[in-house]
Order: C-alpha cells, then sequence, then structure tokens
C-alpha cells in the first residue's frame, strides 16, 4: 500500500536499498541540525555576558557554518582525491566529537563563550566537503534519470526537519537544557557516520590513463574553483545561486521586525510564517521530484523569477492573511531549488571531479546568506521591515529574469551555425 501511494519516481530510487540507508542517515542528522538551529543561539545567550549578548550570538551562529569555507579552500589539496564515502565519514565524525565536546564541557564548567565558539567553529571546518561527499555518493549510486527524484527526497527531509527540528528543540530548551540539544545533535552525527562506515557504498571509478587531458583535468591542480571557472555553465550556475541566497538573507531579519514593528502581532505569527513556508517547501520539493524528465535551467531560473514575485505583496502592504499564504506558495516555488542546482552540477561536472567542484559550490555559497542577513540590518533600519522583503523580491526577480535573458541568447547562439542559419537541436535533458 506504501508503494501505491509513492509517486511512481519515488520508487525505484527508495527500492534501493543502500540509499534506503543513506537516506535513513541523512534524515537524522538533519533533524539533529534543525534542533541545533535553535540550541546554538540559546546556548549563547545562557553563556554570554548581558552587555556582550548580540556579539556572542553572532559568532555562534557564524561559527556553526562559515568555517566550512576555510576547509574547503585551506584543505583542498589534501582532500581532493579523497573518496565520497570517507569525506561524509570524516565531516560526520568532527561533527559529532566537536559537538559532543560543548555539553560534556558545559556538564564540567568548564564552558565559557570563547571554548563554545572554539568548538562550534573547529566542528564545522569538513562541513562543505560532507555536503559535497553526500551528493557525490548519490551520483555515484543512481542513474542519472533518477537523480533528480533522489535529490529531491533529500532536500525535502531538510526542509523537513527546519519543521520539526525547532519545534522539538523549543520544548527541550524549556524543560532540560541547550547543551542537550547538542548532545542530541552530536549523536546523530554519530548515527551517520557508523551507518555509512558499515554500508558498502560505490566508490568513484579511477580514471583511465589513456583518457584525454581536458581543460577541466589540467584545472585539477589548482583545485575546486578552478574546476568551476573552466565549465561557464557551472560558473554561472554557481553565481546565480549565490545571488539568490544573497537575495534571501535579508528576508531573515525583516520578516522578524515585520511581525513585531508592522503587524505589532506575536511571536506566534512569526512560527507561523515560517512553519507554512517549510510545509510548503516540503511538498513543493516532493512534487516536482515526482515528475520523471525536466528541463532542469529553464525550471531553475523560473523559480528565482517566481520566488521573488512572491514577496512582492509584503512591500505593497497586502494584509496578513495573503503575506501568509504568498510566503507558504513561497515555500512550494523555493523548496525544489537546491535540489535543482545539484542535479544540473551533477549533469554537468566530470564525474571524477564533482566532490571537488561540489565542495567549492558549497563553500561559496556559505557566505551568500550570511551576507544577506548582514546587509539586512541597516537596510532593514534604513527602509523599513516591509519595504526591505519587497526590494528582496524585486532584485531577486530582476535577478532571475537577466538570467532568464542569458540562457535565451546563450540557447540561440547554439542553435546556429555560423552562417547564422538556424540548426534543429536533439532534445537534452537540462
Amino acid at each position: 500500500m506504501i508503494r501505491r501511494l509513492l509517486p511512481s519516481a519515488y520508487r525505484p530510487v527508495l527500492a534501493n536499498r543502500v540509499f534506503r540507508r543513506l537516506v535513513l542517515g541523512l534524515g537524522v542528522s538533519g533533524l539533529g541540525d534543525g534542533m541545533s538551529f535553535v540550541a546554538v543561539a540559546w546556548l549563547a545567550v545562557e553563556l554570554a555576558p548581558e552587555s556582550a549578548r548580540g556579539l556572542w550570538v553572532g559568532g555562534a551562529v557564524a561559527a556553526y557554518t562559515l568555517p566550512g569555507v576555510a576547509g574547503a579552500l585551506v584543505l583542498g589539496r589534501r582532500l581532493r582525491r579523497v573518496p565520497a564515502r570517507r569525506l561524509l565519514v570524516a565531516d560526520s565524525v568532527v561533527r559529532g566529537v566537536f559537538l559532543g565536546a560543548v555539553p560534556l564541557a558545559w556538564l564540567a564548567g568548564l564552558l565559557t563563550p570563547p571554548l563554545y565558539v572554539v568548538l562550534l567553529a573547529v566542528s564545522s571546518l569538513l562541513h562543505a566537503w560532507g555536503g559535497a561527499g553526500k551528493y557525490t555518493l548519490l551520483a555515484q549510486l543512481l542513474p542519472e534519470e533518477q537523480r533528480l527524484a533522489a535529490n529531491t527526497f533529500v532536500g525535502s527531509l531538510n526542509f523537513a526537519a527546519t519543521i520539526a527540528g525547532p519545534a522539538a528543540a523549543g520544548v527541550l530548551v524549556t524543560y532540560a537544557s541547550s547543551a542537550l540539544v547538542l548532545a542530541l545533535d552530536a549523536l546523530t552525527y554519530v548515527f551517520l557516520a557508523v551507518l555509512v562506515a558499515r554500508t558498502r557504498l560505490p566508490e568513484p571509478a579511477a580514471a583511465s590513463r589513456a583518457d584525454p587531458v581536458d581543460p577541466v583535468d589540467q584545472a585539477a591542480t589548482r583545485g575546486g574553483l578552478a574546476l568551476l571557472r573552466s565549465r561557464p555553465e557551472l560558473l554561472g550556475l554557481l553565481t546565480l545561486t549565490w545571488f539568490f541566497n544573497f537575495l534571501y538573507g535579508p528576508l531573515e531579519v525583516a520578516l522578524p521586525l515585520h511581525v513585531t514593528d508592522d503587524l505589532h502581532a506575536p511571536g506566534t505569527l512569526l512560527g507561523l510564517y515560517w512553519g507554512l513556508f517549510g510545509v510548503g517547501a516540503v511538498l513543493g520539493s516532493l512534487a516536482v521530484g515526482a515528475l520523471r524528465q525536466l528541463p532542469l535551467w529553464p525550471v531553475t531560473v523560473g523559480i528565482v523569477i517566481a520566488w521573488g514575485l512572491s514577496l512582492l505583496p509584503f512591500g505593497l502592504g497586502a494584509p496578513t492573511a495573503v503575506t501568509v499564504a504568498c510566503l507558504t506558495l513561497g515555500g512550494v516555488i523555493y523548496g525544489p531549488f537546491v535540489a535543482l542546482s545539484v542535479t544540473l552540477m551533477q549533469a554537468k561536472s566530470p564525474p571524477r571531479h564533482l566532490v571537488v567542484m561540489l565542495a567549492a559550490d558549497n563553500a561559496v555559497l556559505l557566505t551568500a546568506s550570511p551576507l544577506g542577513t548582514a546587509l539586512g540590518g541597516p537596510l532593514t533600519a534604513a527602509l523599513g521591515p516591509r519595504a526591505t522583503i519587497g526590494g528582496s523580491g524585486l532584485a531577486t526577480a530582476a535577478l532571475g529574469t537577466l538570467a532568464a535573458l542569458l540562457l535565451a541568447a546563450r540557447r540561440g547562439n547554439r542553435h546556429r551555425d555560423p552562417s547564422g542559419i538556424e540548426k534543429p537541436q536533439p532534445a537534452r535533458h537540462g
């Protein structure tokens, strides 16, 4: 009966035993990260002196994510040839050990704000490589026609974790301890590490010595960013995704202030906004993943435009019910974006360099949303919450429109021979 309820595109993916085991571990660790989304900042509030709480909370939140950029760039020469499976295990072990050290130091009475930030920073050092290993394993495990369904299924689990994780953490930090929540997150990564280590997963095939050396192979000695630069299509995807995430950042600052300052509403309304956004994202991801074939580039660009349009009613002063509905619809639109962009990366990257290119891609993207969030503060102070959200939407729609024009121009050039006569092109996935 469960198989009959599943969309047909997911049935061959979930029939793969290795994929099911991998998804179990990713789902558990995703739930732990969802809980830490609340607990990391809350524990910083408890540890920091009242006069410097803002500084330490910001430092803790940044330390939980941003050192992954340094890990991807500094450790590239050492890790670029490590198999994807080992990268995922190594990231999980580092995450579990150093997050687990936080509650141990707290129980011993040794946890100070500086030590807390250091432990969080070290725990995230390999996280860009872990993310690259995860999606490289999916590409190795499944044929190309099943990757979109697999990526969207994993993405749906991540969005579901952003709904269930903070709700569970809210109860735990109230009735137990925020340090306990981080202990649970550490255990979820230990679980993932053990599960992946005990599961027989495919390793990338060694490249044949007879293969000709192409520009990507020559660029490999310079790292993942050089690999991306050698592929203009992938560099364009990275640029689009970076600005998309950057323009999303101000929403995280402006929406809470919109609720409190513009609407004079309680925090439950903010919870409703984000909760329905998460539900919409799960549904949108699952719906797109159920489709067998998609023109990946046009759909990805369309998502950017549609997401921007969904924010415009905030700037126009629409009633609260309308903006709640728009953010819910925005979740449906936004949800599939990560899976689609990863599927494009998997399809267009040389398999032997996929993990390096994904790590560089993750490292660059880790900077986008924090920078956008940092910009959101002064923008909201200068323009007000409504105008900031509406401006974010307008800029995002303009970004997507520019990308659509460039995509159309590029495809038009592809369809012409040197004499300028259009030539028919075979249908291509993506």
